[in-house]
């Protein structure tokens, strides 16, 4: 496998990319390549198969997006009925959906043609779109082997091949899926995969899936962006709902991700806050897709002040003026924080990234201040978190800046060896 360095084309012309395409990218104000983009643009333009590993919001859909696009109008074939030249398979249905809106941007005024194939909606007007065939499918591993094993998507004339997060597949359970499709392909193809992470079962994948691949990574953004503000509330896992219905008292806290771990959290989360008097929604893969898409319009068009959801928002929903994110629970991968945080401060806007943290948490905590380099300020919600430096210090056991327990300014300090055990108060050592 070889590694590809760090380039500096500064300009989508010198990638190799043609007019229409340049003209396409001008016309959405795209005026440099990311990184992952400047240096996997060029290999896969030559034909190469390409492991790419690199974090959500680097620029991945155009970095794969691109030259297949170039490549299908080079190759300008027929496609024959419910077949495709190109398959690209994400793992949630929003990122499907986020990965055609882009593409067909990118192939504007070309004639190129996608059709998104995905579950939780009716399978009949996809079978109908892909009657005539299509240029590029993009689509969810479920419903894609549904329509290939009736026969009604047709894998024979594909030439290009994506794989986008490919840890995310793995982590949903996908790899069966994964593999079934892959014995559908055809031996020659351009291959690509996408991933976040390089955990050793991606490294298996590639190496079942990439021949002679080019490996483009992008490091990993361990410290999160200067304009998120961070902060950290301690907190009994049984006040939370208070502590939430406490800080969304303040209007500035405009448009609100809230994460929990589990969906049925999500629900009960949402529920809570709607009976409050907070106009929450709840967003997860039990929902079907047309409630999914309902539920974001409503977010995005401010009828939702809140939306509460799992992991599944934090790669696969893109919705600009977030000034929040709170992570209600905290999650036990650490890169999952950055995601999540991730979807405030974008586009040069800033942000700020609330985080609760009850006595079960502390090892999340430390993994996340680790990996991003950064130790959240403490803050406190009057009645709700910890009433006094002591507890707040004990809560927190050196994961953050908890302040230090003081003195009187009125009391001499003691001098020599401290009285009693010197252990925390009893109703803190629990913490």
């Amino acid at each position: 496998m070889t590694e590809i360095p760090t380039t500096t084309n500064d300009s989508f012309a010198s990638l190799g990319l043609n007019e229409p395409i340049q003209k396409a990218l001008a016309e959405l104000d795209f005026s440099a390549p990311t990184p992952i983009q400047a240096r996997a643009i060029p290999e896969l333009l030559k034909g190469r198969d390409l492991l790419g590993i690199a974090q959500t919001g680097t620029g991945k859909t155009g970095a794969f997006g691109l030259p297949v696009i170039q490549h299908l109008l080079a190759e300008n074939l027929r496609v024959r009925p419910y077949g495709t030249r190109a398959l690209i398979l994400a793992p949630t249905r929003e990122l499907a959906l986020q990965i055609n809106e882009s593409i067909r941007k990118f192939a504007a005024g070309t004639g190129i043609r996608t059709v998104v194939i995905l579950g939780g909606v009716g399978r009949m007007p996809q079978v109908q779109r892909m009657q005539r065939g299509t240029d590029i499918v993009i689509g969810t591993p479920g419903r894609l082997l549904d329509l290939m094993n009736t026969r009604e998507l047709i894998l024979d004339q594909v030439s290009h091949f994506v794989l986008d997060e490919g840890d995310q597949m793995l982590d949903l359970g996908f790899i069966k899926d994964i593999r079934s499709i892959l014995a559908k392909l055809p031996a020659k193809r351009q291959s690509m995969l996408f991933s976040a992470t390089m955990p050793k079962e991606i490294g298996q994948l590639a190496s079942s899936l990439l021949r002679d691949p080019v490996r483009v990574e992008v490091k990993a953004e361990t410290a999160t962006p200067d304009k998120i503000e961070q902060h950290v509330y301690f907190s009994d896992a049984g006040a939370k709902k208070r502590l939430l219905v406490g800080l969304l008292k303040d209007p500035t806290l405009a448009r609100v991700i809230v994460f929990t771990r589990t969906k049925r959290g999500a629900d009960k989360v949402a529920e809570h806050l709607s009976a409050s008097g907070i106009p929450a929604d709840a967003m997860h893969g039990n929902k079907s897709q047309n409630a999914r898409q309902r539920i974001l319009d409503r977010f995005k068009g401010g009828q939702a002040r809140v939306l509460v959801a799992t992991d599944l928002a934090a790669r696969g929903i893109h919705v600009t003026g977030i000034t929040h994110v709170i992570n209600y629970e905290l999650p036990n991968e650490p890169e999952s924080y950055v995601h999540r945080i991730g979807r405030t401060a974008r586009a040069g806007a800033s942000g700020v990234a609330y985080a609760f943290c009850d006595p079960t948490e502390r090892t999340f905590l430390r993994d996340i201040q680790k990996l991003t380099g950064v130790v959240m300020n403490v803050s406190k919600l009057e009645g709700i978190t910890p009433a006094n430096d002591v507890e707040m210090a004990a809560l927190s056991d050196g994961v953050a800046q908890a302040p230090k327990p003081r003195m009187s300014e009125d009391r001499p300090k003691r001098r020599g060896r401290r009285s009693g055990s010197g252990r925390r108060p009893r109703q803190n050592r629990a913490a």
